[in-house]
């Protein structure tokens, strides 16, 4: 008698029966680390009045704004103004959507933005203030940023 098939049949048993199931099942514990959330940004609007009014205050168009021989030209009530549709435009304007403002002795203005556009980690918009006192226009052209204070400043180097 022939043992070979015999020891073949033999060995694949005692495989198939280490191949078999006991039960009980071991799971290796990997430690989860959470992954950041990856978001698109939106642009950050101060939400409570009291921060719109502190913010509106400290956006002054004598810091950049303006072109400064408008500026000199300008009264107290011009530059209020001046200031508010500033601040206000670079906060809530459309883009290309003018915001006008009218000052004392025919003197006006008017402020054009761009899009929203996010710059190290601040929300940013082109503007366009054009004053007219005196029948002369004076344009200034640049780019502000809003600080994580809401504080709207000029960039530098920004025409």
């Amino acid at each position: 008698m022939n043992r070979t098939p015999l020891l073949a049949l033999t060995i694949l048993a005692l495989a198939l029966a280490a191949c078999s199931s006991t039960g009980t099942t071991r799971v290796a514990q990997v430690p989860v680390t959470p992954q950041p959330v990856v978001t698109q940004p939106q642009p950050l609007v101060a939400t409570s009045a009291q921060t719109v009014q502190t913010a509106k205050l400290t956006t002054s168009i004598a810091d950049g704004f303006v072109d400064p021989s408008a500026l000199a030209l300008m009264t107290a009530k011009d530059s209020n103004e001046a200031n508010s549709a500033q601040f206000y435009a670079l906060q809530f304007g459309r883009p290309g959507a003018p915001r006008q403002w009218a000052g004392d002795k025919g003197t006006t203005g008017s402020v054009a933005v761009g899009p929203y556009v996010r710059v190290n980690n601040l929300d940013c918009r082109d503007f366009t203030h054009t004053v007219k006192v005196g029948g002369t226009d004076y344009v200034k052209k640049g780019t502000a940023c809003r600080e994580q204070n809401g504080n709207w400043s000029v960039v530098q180097g920004a025409a």
